[in-house]
């Protein structure tokens, strides 16, 4: 077994977001800018980008910059310029698709290391000799390649780097080479602009030979009139059926790749750099999802023995998430890599704050999402194990004092949070464990078509990881969750009681008021002193103290 370290490759969408990500464990990021790589959605200045390397290299991580576009004569004067300035920039790494590009740089900037892009499309040995042979430092594998084919890329080239993906979203075509989004929105999927219109939902419209258009409406009257199928040319005979609800139809929905039930496997080969999908995600998801691949990766190294995907997975299930699937991980998709039901990213959590100062007294948070007294915020460390629960009773601004009984998301509002609410905190601990960037989450509710969903990407991911097949349990599940969406139910509820300021939740929480001064949670109270802020007792531990149920 080797004990060759992988790289954790995170995205970087824009600056906040690099630094989130590198002060949450990654080794390396990517990025790019519109006038320079060709990323439309790419929200850096050239500064931004200078700054952001310089960030990389104080922290002795790395920075690739992307420019994996195909290019047309018109990108090709733009070429000399560009290569100016990323020899300002002093990158790591370019990553790079087209051989023509490649090949231009390599001439005009040998210094420069080379990576091949996923654009690429590599899923051979063959291919990625070629690159070496070319030059190449790194080859990023296409998103198609199995497992067993990797196991024999890297047996077969011991010689040059190897970068797989490991989590984000799927692309229903092949790697990012979609013409959906160029025929339907004109924007070039393989320029960064996809307009995911494999999410979309489709409606059937009905066209007359007059040229006129009607809708096909399915009633209770005529639907047992119509069945709708897909026959493929070569295979006659083998149909599948098109579905439409009120929503319309997604056959064209993946659920989102997650390698982490099989990282393990990607480790012991040696797999040089692993990769994360979503520089359009938030910088919540950069920091979940770069401190759980990092704990992963760390506790294998320190224990491969023993080492447990489950825990990890609990907290990559706290980010949204359209279901996780292995996707070609085994050589073939199967029914389990896509979902026709329901094509939202939803999660148990969701994105409550950001720490932007650290002041001598207190946090000061940006609100990201809505937020109520008597919520519970769990301060998520870029440097410990261990997060913080804490109950707030209202929100104080930082601007001006004044107290709110609700903040809400996208007003940018900055609340203060004193230290003396952390009752159980040593204040210095506080400060080093929480610094600026540190994220916060909160619990969030969901319908119960939302739980549906939830319940239903739990199932098709054990079965997936498991290899084995449960037609009853997945048809069940997928009814169930298909009948939620036809009630159309608005109601949310939490997974946990709830009951806003006014009582404790049963939990037994150190951030809980009601809890410390009810004299019937006295002995209960002994405990939870000699542990840390927000940690709550055990379902023994609040059976024998008779706390109240959750509902």
């Amino acid at each position: 077994m080797t004990q060759h370290r992988s790289e954790l490759l995170m995205p970087a969408g824009n600056l906040r977001k690099l630094k989130v990500a590198i002060l949450y464990g990654a080794d390396a990021v990517y990025l790019g800018t519109p006038d320079m790589s060709l990323r439309t959605k790419s929200e850096f200045s050239l500064e931004e980008v200078i700054e952001g390397v310089e960030f990389c290299h104080a922290h002795g991580k790395r920075a690739y910059l992307t420019l994996n576009l195909f290019s047309h004569n018109k990108d090709i004067p733009k070429l000399d310029e560009y290569i100016d300035t990323v020899r300002k920039v002093k990158p790591d790494g370019l990553i790079i698709a087209d051989p023509g590009v490649f090949q231009y740089v390599k001439t005009r900037a040998p210094e420069l290391p080379l990576h091949i892009s996923t654009q690429a499309n590599i899923c051979s040995w063959l291919s990625v000799d070629f690159w070496k042979d070319q030059g190449a430092e790194l080859v990023v594998l296409a998103r198609e390649v199995s497992y067993p084919e990797l196991v024999e890329i890297r047996e077969k080239c011991p010689d040059i780097k190897l970068e797989a993906f490991v989590h984000g979203a799927m692309c229903m075509t092949y790697s990012g080479r979609c013409l959906l989004s160029n025929f339907m929105a004109e924007r070039g999927s393989n320029q960064g602009n996809c307009a995911n219109s494999c999410r979309w939902n489709y409606s059937l419209k009905l066209r007359l030979k007059d040229g006129t258009r009607e809708e096909l409406t399915i009633t209770e009257d005529n639907a047992d009139l119509f069945e709708f199928l897909l026959e493929e040319g070569c295979r006659p005979g083998d149909l599948m059926t098109i579905e439409e609800d009120d929503r319309g139809s997604y056959i064209l929905n993946s659920r989102d790749l997650c390698i982490m039930p099989k990282l393990d496997e990607y480790l012991k080969i040696g797999v040089d750099s692993l990769k994360v999908e979503g520089r359009g995600k938030s910088e919540y998801y950069a920091a979940v999802v770069a401190r759980a691949y990092r704990m992963a990766i760390d506790d294998y190294f320190a224990d491969p023995e023993n080492w447990d995907p489950k825990p990890y997975m609990r907290e990559l299930e706290s980010v949204g998430n359209r279901g996780y699937t292995l996707a070609f991980h085994e050589g073939r998709l199967t029914n389990y890599a896509h979902d026709y039901e329901h094509t939202a990213p939803i999660a148990q959590w969701e994105y409550a704050g950001v720490v932007t100062e650290v002041t001598e007294d207190a946090f000061l948070i940006e609100a990201k999402n809505k937020l109520e007294a008597g919520d519970v915020m769990e301060f998520v460390s870029p440097s410990s194990r261990e997060t913080v629960l804490l109950r707030v009773y209202d929100f104080e601004r930082a601007d001006n004092g004044k107290r709110l009984n609700v903040v809400h998301g996208g007003t940018k509002t900055t609340i203060r949070l004193p230290f003396a609410l952390f009752d159980h905190e040593d204040v210095e601990d506080l400060k080093a464990r929480f610094p600026v960037y540190s994220v916060m989450r909160k619990e969030r509710p969901l319908t119960e078509e939302q739980w549906a969903r939830i319940r239903f990407d739990k199932l098709t991911q054990g079965l997936e990881m498991k290899g084995q097949r449960n037609d009853k349990a997945y048809e069940k599940r997928r009814d169930t969750l298909v009948e939620e969406i036809g009630e159309g139910g608005t109601d949310r509820r939490f997974k946990t009681n709830r009951v806003g300021v006014e009582g404790c939740c049963g939990k037994g929480c150190n951030g809980c008021l009601i809890f410390w001064q009810d004299d019937q949670y006295a002995k209960a109270r002994e405990i939870l002193m000699k542990r840390k802020q927000g940690e709550q007792l055990s379902k023994s531990e609040a059976t024998e103290f008779k706390l109240p149920k959750p509902a």
